[in-house]
Parts: structure tokens; sequence; C-alpha cells
């Protein structure tokens, strides 16, 4: 007999789960009414489950991330589409086949930082992407060669797609909702990365730095690979001039060209 690690005496959900594929076929018990709620696929994606559904979306990884000890991780954000430099002849334009140096530096960023998580034991510097190609393998990759664990959280698309190969097995999320995601990126940050990128990276860079602005996210390291790009992609000192975000909302966030950089950075970082 096996220890019973219930916090209950009542009979186990399991247990009715198993017990339900035994019993008699009958017109009453083929009907939609006599299955139970937790195992009726119909019952659960209704439109007024979705509460349900949102719930149960956070609470999985977050179970999953608790029982694997994780405390903080360092979020990187960048671009799909970036190839790495040995497939920078199949890029889709010169300019993106001129940024795969970002995916080298990405890799070996990762590396630098699970070598400091892997000696936590996992606990602590977890390198945490959206699970996808481009900047998001590159970061999962260097997790990997450092002999370290990594997160990809990556979400329902209508195209066809799955996590790069380098995401820990165990750590691979898929998320419904774009919301729920955003929050499992940010509920264990210590550090924001982000490189050059689409709508998408844009998207949850300025996301990041909005909650960081507000107040509703305590200032971390907030870094961005690359000024030559950024400074053409946002016009930052326009932003500040215009009024629309105060000057000191600059300081929310800094460039850096390489990994060692970012990691001087992280190390060096004082909350402004």
């Amino acid at each position: 007999m096996t220890e019973d690690h219930r916090s209950h005496k009542f009979r186990d959900s399991i247990e009715d789960a198993a017990a339900v594929r035994r019993i008699p076929d009958t017109a009453q018990t083929r009907a939609p009414a006599y299955r139970l709620a937790f195992l009726d696929r119909d019952f659960m994606l209704r439109d007024e489950l979705r509460p349900v559904r949102l719930q149960l979306e956070l609470l999985k990884p977050q179970m999953v991330m608790d029982e694997r000890g994780i405390e903080t991780t360092v979020v990187m954000f960048g671009g799909a589409r970036i190839p790495a430099p040995e497939h920078r002849d199949q890029a889709a334009t010169p300019i993106l086949a001129s940024l795969s140096h970002y995916y080298d530096e990405a890799r070996r960023f990762a590396k630098a930082i699970t070598e400091r998580s892997v000696a936590s034991y996992g606990r602590d510097w977890v390198i945490c992407t959206g699970g996808g190609p481009g900047v998001m393998e590159a970061g999962n990759r260097g997790a990997d060669e450092a002999g370290g664990q990594s997160i990809g959280l990556n979400i329902v698309l209508p195209h066809e797609q799955a996590p790069n190969a380098y995401v820990t097995p165990d750590l691979s999320f898929n998320f419904h909702y774009f919301a729920i995601r955003k929050m499992h990126f940010l509920m264990r940050a210590r550090a924001i990365v982000v490189f050059p990128g689409g709508f998408g990276t844009l998207d949850e860079m300025f996301e990041s730095l909005t909650l960081i602005q507000t107040g509703r996210m305590k200032q971390v390291p907030f870094l961005l690979f690359g000024r030559d790009w950024w400074e053409r992609v946002v016009n930052w000192q326009q932003l500040a001039e215009a009024g629309v975000i105060s000057p000191g909302d600059l300081s929310l966030f800094s460039m850096v060209e390489t990994a060692e950089e970012a990691v001087a950075a992280i190390d060096g970082w004082v909350p402004s």
C-alpha cells in the first residue's frame, strides 16, 4: 500500500475520473449532462467558463515553477526572425541578415547568466524566453550550453509552430491568453533584456516599461541591446521633449552592445 499524501479523506478526483470509464453504457450515461464537469471538454470551453480557464492558465505554470523551486528569472525578448549567423544567408532582407550577430550575443548572454543559475541549483537567474525561434532560441540555447534549465512561454498562433529545441521540456509552457503569458514573463523577473525585434518585441518592451513607469511593477535592470537599432526605431528624445513622458523615464532603461556589457550593467545596476 502506498502512502496517501492527500490533505483530506474524501474520495480522490483521479479515482472518480478512472471510475467513470467503467460505468454502464446507457442513454443517461452518454448524455453530456452526466459527464463530470472537470472532464467535460465542451463545458470547459464555454464562454461562461473563461474566468476559470484564465485562472487555470495562471495557476499551471505557477505551480510547476514553484515545484521546481524557481524564484527569479532573467527575461529575454527579441525578434523571432533574427537568424543564427550560420543561417544569415537565409534572411528575408539584408538588414535582417545584419542583425544575426545579436543571436550570438543573446546566446552568450544567456550562457553567462545560466552559469550563475546553475550555481544557485536552478533557483535564481533562470533564463525565460517566449520559447520560439530567433533571439528566443538563442536564449534557450545558451542556457542549455551552460548546462542549466530555461523557460519557454509559447502561445498558440494561427500558423503551425512549436517550441525551439533548447527549452527545458518540463518548463515549456503553452498559452491561449496573451495577458496571462505576459504576467508569467514578469512575475519572477529580476532583469529584462530586449533585443531588436518586431511588433511582439515592441509590445513586450513598452508594456514592461509602462508597468515600471507607473509603479505597477518594481524597477529592475532593463537593458536594450543595440543603441543604433533602438535610436532608429524609437525617437526617445522626442518623447521626452514633447512631454508625453518625463525626462526621468529615459533612465528606466540603458543600452548595451555585448553580452559582457549586459552582465556588467546588471551587476552594477542601481534603481533610478
